[in-house]
């Protein structure tokens, strides 16, 4: 996330955007661990089939 920060704030966005964009990132994956009751993995893949 500090990395999405960094690169946002280059682009010019304003910092106070990205630090709540950057929140609600941290709260959508709370939220995720806590409904699938599973472990946080960083390096988590999504298995989507794309055709």
């Amino acid at each position: 996330l500090r990395e999405y920060y960094l690169r946002k704030v280059a682009e010019g966005k304003n910092k106070m955007l990205v630090l709540n964009n950057v929140r609600n990132k941290i709260i959508h994956r709370a939220f995720a661990v806590i409904n699938k009751q599973k472990p946080y993995e960083k390096n988590y893949i999504n298995n989507l089939v794309t055709s």
